[in-house]
């Protein structure tokens, strides 16, 4: 069959993926501005090695693992070998009508994103070498199947076969929340809990150092995620405007309950509930974005706020260091936006494009619980599998290279020890008319020592 590619479609889809990759700084902005200023320049160099290692490893074989014909047929890994270095996806193919590379660019964003936020969970205490290499074994032995699983889709001739979850249970998953957030939220739990807390978690008190950068951060996620969202349509249409409205509504109401929660809890509601309810919100929507209405965003986005807020609270409860609530927001966010697409899902979804027929529709739709069904089991494989090959993986790196920087390097700064660099320049300042000025640092922003148990 010969199509004439969509120029439209393919400017939308290349424009959303430039969008998804500026989430990655957006994400280390974020991150940055969440941890002490003696880890700064960690934080974000944890996500921008995320970066160059998958951009490599998806034009090697990332991309044919997950977008590769399925492997004898059983929807579990795709072919590592058929676009091995992106080969016989350069030249013009008259059966689509957009060029593969432009859906090679796309996915490549999301691969990178994923294990850039995995890092969150083991801020201030991990070898920055530790963490390169968990982002090669973790790339190719858990997002690339993933991913496999979620969004690789079946031709209807057969003549290519992909991912069990998508095509054989039929959960709905518009652009990640399994293979994204479920998938990264549960290996960082299960990091947070191989290289333990911190030093002094739990009684020294470990606050943002820069908010700015977290709402900078935050905003930039915001503007990137309509990419994410909008762009997984992969067609400049109906549906990738539905995607878009529902990213705003529901990031814009998961703000606002995330905030409501803390007026209510805490007597003030701070930026960085804001900062965090966006994220929830958007992280919520991810799954449902081509599935709910916009009301149907506003309740998925309310129920996040609340849900998320409560959660990045169980670290404390339960004792695990989740440095920067990796687990409260984008595990129970992806759970929380996953499942409630069985309640949620409509028909009108599936009619949004030209041509289009019903979706599936959830519960208050006259479902029944057949999808909901179809959603736990897809984000509860992807949450085990994750758990138990990240626990592996982790454990390998533990008793070989090792994890954790050392206790004085920890406590004097990482980013000195890891990277000879300091965030910001904090010496004293000459002038022309020779009158020193100097910073007057607080206790907490003063370099520490390890004493009995106590810093000094």
């Amino acid at each position: 069959m010969m199509l004439e590619l969509n120029s439209g479609d393919t400017a939308w889809v290349l424009t959303s993926a430039a969008l998804v990759l500026l989430m990655t700084p957006g994400l280390a902005f974020f991150y940055g501005g969440m941890v002490r200023a003696k880890s700064v320049l960690n934080m974000m160099m944890m996500s921008f090695i995320s970066m160059g290692v998958i951009g490599v490893l998806w034009v090697l074989f990332g991309y044919s693992m997950s977008f590769g014909n399925s492997l004898g047929g059983l929807g579990i890994l795709g072919d590592p070998l058929e676009f091995a270095g992106l080969q016989g996806l350069i030249t013009y193919d008259p059966s689509a009508s957009l060029p593969s590379l432009a859906f090679v660019a796309f996915q490549a964003c999301f691969a990178i994103i994923t294990v850039a936020l995995v890092s969150g969970a083991i801020a201030d205490r991990a070898s920055f070498g530790a963490w390169t290499l968990f982002t090669i074994l973790w790339g190719v032995l858990v997002y690339f199947p993933a991913a496999h699983w979620v969004f690789a889709f079946s031709n209807d001739d057969g003549s290519y076969v992909g991912g069990w979850i998508a095509n054989v249970v039929g959960a709905l998953d518009f652009a990640g929340g399994t293979a994204i957030h479920i998938n990264a939220g549960t290996a960082a739990l299960v990091l947070a809990l191989v290289l333990g807390p911190r030093i002094g978690f739990g009684t020294k008190p470990m606050r943002p150092h820069n908010m700015t950068l977290v709402m900078l951060g935050a905003g930039l996620l915001w503007f990137g995620w309509f990419g994410f969202n909008a762009g997984s349509a992969v067609a400049a249409n109906g549906l990738a405007s539905l995607a878009w409205v529902n990213t705003l509504a529901a990031t814009a109401a998961a703000m606002l309950g995330w905030l409501v929660v803390e007026k209510f809890r805490d007597g003030h509601p701070t930026s960085l509930g804001a900062a965090s309810g966006v994220v929830a919100g958007l992280v919520a929507i991810t799954p449902a974005a081509g599935s709910v209405d916009p009301l149907g965003a506003v309740a998925i986005g309310v129920l996040a706020g609340i849900a998320c807020a409560y959660a990045v609270g169980l670290k404390y409860k339960f004792g695990y260091d989740d440095s920067l609530d990796v687990v409260g927001v984008h595990l129970v966010g992806g759970l929380v936006g996953t499942l409630l697409i069985g309640f949620f899902a409509t028909p009108l979804a599936g009619m949004s494009v030209e041509g289009g027929e019903a979706s599936p529709a959830g519960l208050f739709y006259g479902g029944g619980f057949d999808q909901l069904g179809k959603q736990a089991i897809g984000a509860f494989s992807v949450m085990a599998y994750s758990a138990v090959v990240t626990y592996i993986i982790a454990m390998i790196i533990k008793y070989t290279v090792g994890w954790r920087v050392s206790s004085a390097d920890e406590l004097s700064g990482i980013d000195l020890a890891e990277h000879s660099e300091a965030g910001y320049d904090l010496s004293p300042v000459y002038y022309t008319n020779k009158v020193q000025r100097t910073l007057v640092l607080t206790k907490d922003d003063m370099p520490e020592t390890e004493t009995t148990g106590a810093s000094k």
